[in-house]
């Protein structure tokens, strides 16, 4: 799949109105905020990658996190970001940002996060490995990356993938899909595209890179979410990782 066909998706008005709802009425997640806090001091140089409508980076502001850039792929999720940022009156950095090929300088960050499975929304296995090494190249030597992505092998959807693997084996995949793993789903925006890894596929590929990777686990395992958050986002994997000193 085109990652111009997935911009335009989260470009989409209604896209992005769904993004801002979460921004404005949801916040942090429980397990976010355990994490986020665990991991970052509140005087640490962040970046935060497909941060949408600005969900997570108003609620790092608020928990005290003033050295955050928020960036997104997306224009109109940048615009939303900054127009809420500025209803809100907080001093969020916000910029338009490629994670595949960023424009920083290496090593000048603390730490990253790409929230909201944003690193599986990117189409094409070597693009993620190289959005991966793009954010190794400007952390700095310790620095952290957090990251979610769903987990193939605790899917609720285990007949979809024995399927998907039958049409894999047989050549019969959608003509659109690029890895065993992806999927698309039609909605009215246009194609919604998600890669859904196994445990396996995502340590191989955080240790070609480079990564050391400190703990994953389960969103459910981490904390009991509201309805809300449930009915938001499905269970994911958290992965903390970290550029080696």
């Amino acid at each position: 799949m085109k990652s111009e066909e997935v911009r335009a998706y989260f470009d989409a008005d209604g896209v992005v109105d769904y993004y801002a709802q979460a921004a404005a009425e949801l916040g942090l997640w429980i397990s976010e905020e355990k994490i986020f806090t665990r991991v970052f001091q509140p005087e640490d140089s962040l970046l935060e990658l497909g941060c949408g409508a600005g969900r997570i980076a108003i609620g790092l502001y608020e928990l005290g996190y003033r050295q955050l850039l928020a960036t997104d792929y997306s224009h109109s999720m940048v615009t939303r970001a900054r127009q809420l940022a500025t209803t809100l009156e907080y001093r969020i950095p916000l910029r338009v940002c490629d994670a595949t090929k960023m424009e920083f300088e290496e090593a000048v960050f603390d730490g990253v996060i790409f929230g909201f499975n944003g690193l599986m929304q990117i189409p094409g296995s070597v693009n993620r490995e190289q959005a991966l090494s793009e954010i190794f190249r400007v952390l700095k030597p310790g620095g952290w990356l957090v990251f979610t992505s769903h987990d193939r092998e605790r899917s609720e959807h285990q007949e979809f993938w024995h399927r998907e693997q039958v049409r894999w084996a047989t050549g019969e995949q959608k003509e659109e899909l690029d890895d065993y793993g992806d999927r698309t789903e039609a909605t009215h925006h246009g194609a919604h595209f998600m890669h859904v890894p196994t445990v396996d596929e995502m340590t191989s590929m955080l240790e070609r890179v480079g990564f050391r990777i400190e703990a994953t686990v389960m969103r459910s395992e981490l904390a009991k979410e509201p309805k809300e958050v449930e009915d938001f986002a499905d269970d994911c994997r958290f992965w903390v990782v970290q550029k080696p000193e």
